[in-house]
C-alpha cells in the first residue's frame, strides 16, 4: 500500500482536511477507511467525514492542540506503506431488496432505451453487482454507491424532480443510490425498496456506512408489499 499524494492541511482552527490524491478507485477507498479507524482511536477528534479522496477531521481544542494532532495524523500517514491491512478489511455488506416495477420505478423503460437494453437486462445488470460506499451526503442515510456496470452509464436528468419518495432506488453516471426520504432529485428512477435507510435512535443513523458493500436483490410486488412497501408517491 503506498503513501504517495497523500497531503494533511489545516482547513480551520478545528479541522484538517487529508487528500489521497485525485483517483476514485478501491486503493483510495481503502486507504480512507483505513485512516478513519485509525483517527476514531484519538480522544481528541470529534468527527471524521470520508468522501471520496478525502477525510475530513474535526477536532475539540480544549482536548489537545492543533500541532500536537497534526503531528499524530502524520504518524498515521507515514504507516499507510507500511500497514498491509488497508488491502485486507472486513467489509460489512448490506442486502437491499428493490421492486423494480413501473409503479415505482419511472424511468427504468427511458434507461433501457438509452443504454440498448431490456428492461430485464437493465434489472439484472444492476442487481448482479456488489457496490461499494464511497461517500455519504445530500441527505442523511444518502450513501453514494459505485460503481455500476459500464453499460448503465446514463446522465442525471436534465431536470430534477421536486419529490422523490422515501426508497427510491437510483442510478446516475457510473453510480447508484438509494434515497433514504422525500427530496428533490435528478436520479433515474429505476425501482424502490421497502427497507428503511435511516434509524434517528442509532448512533450511526444510516443502516449503510462509508466502506460497506452493497448489493441490491429483486423482488416480486407481492414481496414489497408484503415488507411494508408503499405503491404511491409520484
Amino acid at each position: 500500500m503506498m503513501q504517495s499524494h497523500v497531503s494533511l492541511e489545516q482547513v480551520s482552527d478545528q479541522a484538517y482536511l487529508i487528500r489521497f490524491g485525485d483517483g476514485i478507485n478501491e486503493q483510495t477507498a481503502d486507504q480512507i477507511l483505513w485512516m478513519t479507524q485509525q483517527l476514531r482511536s484519538l480522544p481528541s477528534v470529534q468527527d471524521l467525514v470520508p468522501s471520496y479522496t478525502t477525510l475530513l477531521v474535526t477536532f475539540d481544542l480544549d482536548r489537545t492542540q492543533g500541532s500536537a494532532l497534526h503531528n499524530d495524523i502524520n504518524r498515521i500517514i507515514s504507516r499507510l506503506s507500511l500497514d498491509s491491512s488497508p488491502r485486507h478489511q472486513e467489509r460489512h455488506t448490506v442486502v437491499i431488496p428493490v421492486y423494480y416495477g413501473h409503479e415505482v420505478g419511472p424511468d427504468l423503460g427511458d434507461v433501457a432505451k438509452h443504454c440498448g437494453l431490456t428492461p430485464d437486462e437493465v434489472i439484472l445488470r444492476h442487481s448482479e453487482q456488489t457496490y461499494r460506499a464511497y461517500a455519504t451526503g445530500f441527505a442523511p442515510g444518502f450513501s453514494f454507491l459505485g460503481n455500476t456496470s459500464a453499460e448503465l452509464h446514463i446522465p442525471r436528468k436534465s431536470t430534477p424532480r421536486h419529490k422523490v419518495p422515501k426508497g427510491s432506488v437510483a442510478i446516475a453516471e457510473n453510480q447508484t443510490a438509494v434515497y433514504p426520504s422525500v427530496t428533490p432529485g435528478g436520479w433515474q428512477i429505476l425501482g424502490r425498496t421497502p427497507t428503511e435507510l435511516i434509524d434517528w435512535q442509532s448512533d450511526n443513523i444510516g443502516l449503510i456506512a462509508t466502506g460497506d458493500q452493497v448489493r441490491f436483490k429483486a423482488i416480486s410486488k407481492e414481496e414489497f408489499l408484503a415488507l411494508g412497501g408503499v405503491l404511491d408517491g409520484f
